[in-house]
């Protein structure tokens, strides 16, 4: 026997089954990539912790350590590169690149390989044991460091050299080198706590984001627009549709006197307005519910009508939706791994990448953002 409620329908349990089903696999969606970020983050707060070498770990390779120097990383395959034109880079930085973007594995233009052998970070220095010789980067004289954003090209600048080189490295491999390069210099200038510092921060900020498991809908929530395929978005296209009626008339008898045309277009108003508020009441009356109280919906600007107040209007960026957005929109996959703002893709679609290259890269481009009245949490 089929479940029913008080009223003796099935319709409320199956919009229920079908909420908590869809509002768990979008939880379970956002936590898996929370959890995945939260192991990253610590893992890399870890190494700049613990991050350190010896003397025994250069055994083996054509290299004199200075007295107390040590290797810290090796990589037995790396390129040297230098700038065909003279060109100042930009001072070094201690900010680490917690979220590394995409590289192409080609060589950008502007440089060229003229060597190739292994690469060496120690605690004072950077060094290419090539089969040409040898070329050494010291902390201390270094003026000048570029990370290229989109090629796997890392270029320093130093004191005794006029023109710029680096490395170019294995694209897998440019994530790692990089932090620990960025660690050892820190170190190598008695800065690694505020290394350790942004790693703090961005694990505080973590935290914050962490998603909420949502809580579970019951039957008796179910809203009257359940009973419509479609649910709230095809009532409210098909309210539109009701209202431009009457300018469709207008537009249709030009001829018509305007006194007898604003008459006719007001009674049908008010007849279909009629006719809706009898329909909502009687569908209410057979739930076994009140019937709802007229509200005057807030204009969102073009928005999709929804309850959360988020339209296209005046206010703040919504980086923090409410737990139940994807109720009322139709979220991209993977909605809550985003970490920008709302913003509504080219198909209508909405995500949470709002301010990345890539939002809605898949679903026709950014076309909007969401914004919220009131300040905005984070």
């Amino acid at each position: 026997m089929a479940m029913t409620g008080s009223t003796g329908s099935t319709w409320r349990y199956r919009w229920a089954y079908r909420q908590n089903e869809r509002r768990q696999r979008v939880f379970r969606e956002a936590d898996g990539a929370w959890r995945r970020r939260d192991e990253e983050l610590r893992r890399l707060r870890t190494l700049a912790e613990e991050f350190g070498g010896s003397a025994e770990a250069g055994a083996g390779l054509p290299i004199e350590l200075d007295p107390g120097e040590t290797v810290c990383w090796v990589l037995p395959a790396a390129q040297l590169v230098e700038v065909r034109r003279a060109a100042v880079l930009p001072a070094p930085e201690l900010t680490v690149a917690l979220r590394p973007r995409p590289l192409r594995r080609r060589r950008p233009d502007g440089i060229r390989i003229t060597d190739t052998g292994i690469a060496v970070i120690t605690n004072r220095r950077l060094v290419l044991l090539g089969g040409r010789g040898r070329r050494d980067w010291a902390y201390g004289k270094m003026i000048g460091l570029a990370h290229d954003l989109r090629a796997p090209v890392t270029l320093i600048q130093v004191l005794d050299r006029r023109r710029a080189s680096g490395l170019l490295l294995p694209a897998e491999a440019v994530a790692d080198f990089r932090f620990k390069l960025s660690v050892a210099f820190a170190d190598a200038i008695e800065q690694r706590e505020a290394v350790l510092a942004q790693l703090d921060e961005a694990l505080a900020e973590h935290a914050r984001r962490k998603p909420l498991r949502p809580a579970v809908r019951t039957p008796a929530q179910a809203r009257l627009t359940g009973f419509v395929r479609g649910g709230a978005r095809a009532v409210a296209v098909a309210a539109g549709i009701t209202l431009l009626v009457p300018a469709a008339l207008i537009l249709a008898a030009p001829s018509a006197p305007p006194d007898s045309i604003r008459t006719e277009v007001a009674a049908a108003t008010a007849a279909t307005s009629a006719a809706s508020a009898a329909a909502t009441r009687a569908a209410a009356a057979m739930a076994g519910s009140p019937a709802p109280t007229p509200i005057a919906a807030p204009s969102l600007c073009g928005a999709p009508t929804n309850p959360l107040g988020y339209g296209f209007c005046a206010g703040d960026p919504v980086r923090q939706p409410a737990a139940e957005v994807c109720d009322w929109f139709d979220c991209v996959p993977g909605f809550w791994a985003g970490r920008g703002y709302l913003v509504q893709c080219g198909n209508s679609s909405v995500s949470l990448a709002g301010g990345s290259p890539r939002a809605c890269g898949q679903h026709g481009g950014v076309q909007r953002a969401f914004r919220a009245p009131g300040p905005q949490p984070g």
